[in-house]
């Protein structure tokens, strides 16, 4: 790239490099591993303790706080539908359904806090 600079009002052409930007973007892992609840399992609705997560469960993807429920147990959900929004940080995430089925059931209420990797609906 060719640019004009002017020094002690003489100008000078100079040919720049400008090499691309490297961006190193952390990687996100939804749904990996065992899919157990990480760290301490906050208590879910009914005051009983939270069941791990199963294989059929969406994981919480980051710490927050339940805010809404979008689906009800039983009701029919495509892939890609978003069933339930976490908040953290004063900031919604939306959270979607993997692929389509039922919802076999719902693992948090609104407003519990959950941990990042915690199952919090089950679609069968």
């Amino acid at each position: 790239m060719k640019l004009k600079v002017t020094v002690d009002a003489v100008p000078y052409e100079v040919d720049v490099e400008v090499a691309p930007p490297e961006l190193a973007l952390p990687s996100i892992t939804f749904g990996g591993g065992s899919g157990a609840a990480v760290g301490a399992a906050p208590k879910a609705s009914g005051g009983a303790a939270a069941a791990p997560a199963s294989a059929n469960a969406i994981p919480a993807p980051l710490a927050g706080t339940v805010n809404r429920i979008l689906v009800d147990q039983g009701q029919e959900v495509a892939e890609g539908d978003v069933v339930l929004i976490l908040e953290a940080m004063k900031m919604e995430t939306e959270i979607t359904t993997p692929r389509a089925g039922q919802v076999t059931a719902i693992l948090v209420a609104q407003g519990d806090p959950v941990q990042g990797g915690q199952g919090l609906i089950e679609i069968g």
